[in-house]
């Protein structure tokens, strides 16, 4: 387990979440297209607070990243700012040699529509900034149980299957494949999750996802 990180503290963060509303605040998106296996999801521009992580597993990488951000939204800001948490927490490989192949992560986590405008600043030793990303669609593929690093690649490995026979094959941009987690780690039964892969579908509304930092 890494550094800093107890049993105690991983305790504590799921209490908490255990306590957030029945309905946390998401990014609001439109559904344009639908199958069995897969949707597409129009997402509007909205700022999203994101952490690098290197580790080599995708379960360590986004514990580390989850538990800098929680801090952040628990007052470790300039602002000293409570801002309430949201979901998906959202877990993004820096792209490799297919799916999910990794040399790195990035784990975010959506502003609410209160900060959205002016994001609270990060305390510098956490490492996470906000990014603002632009309208963009999102191919989407739902699945359940835990997200671990077994288990996250054969779903993108579906997902991919299910992209390169629909018309979308040759869409896929550059950004990495993501993993959309829901729940807190205490949840057992009846949990939602999701692989997420940006698509360039002009068709349907959207362009590639332009980026930007504050």
């Amino acid at each position: 387990m890494k550094k800093g990180i107890t049993l105690l503290t991983i305790t504590v963060i799921a209490i908490c979440l255990a306590t957030v509303s029945s309905a946390p605040e998401s990014p609001p998106y439109t559904v344009v297209h639908s199958q069995s296996d897969f949707e597409i999801r129009l997402y509007g521009t909205s700022v999203w607070m994101s952490a690098p992580a290197l580790d080599i597993s995708f379960e360590k990488a986004s514990w580390d990243g989850f538990h800098r951000l929680f801090q952040f939204t628990e007052g470790a800001n300039l602002n000293f700012s409570r801002i309430p948490m949201t979901v998906p927490v959202l877990t993004t490989t820096v792209p490799g040699a297919g799916p999910l192949q990794s040399q790195g992560y990035y784990v975010s986590l959506y502003l609410p529509v209160k900060f959205q405008g002016n994001p609270p600043l990060p305390l510098p030793e956490l490492n996470i900034r906000p990014y603002e990303f632009t309208t963009h669609c999102v191919a989407v593929r739902k699945f359940s149980g835990f997200a671990n690093d077994e288990r996250i690649v054969k779903e993108a490995e579906k997902l991919a299957t299910s992209l390169s026979r629909s018309p979308w094959a040759q869409s896929k941009t550059r950004r990495g494949y993501s993993i959309a987690q829901y729940n807190t780690p205490i949840r057992i039964v009846n949990r939602k999750n999701e692989v997420w892969v940006d698509i360039d579908a002009p068709q349907l509304g959207c362009e590639s996802v332009g980026i930007s930092t504050y």
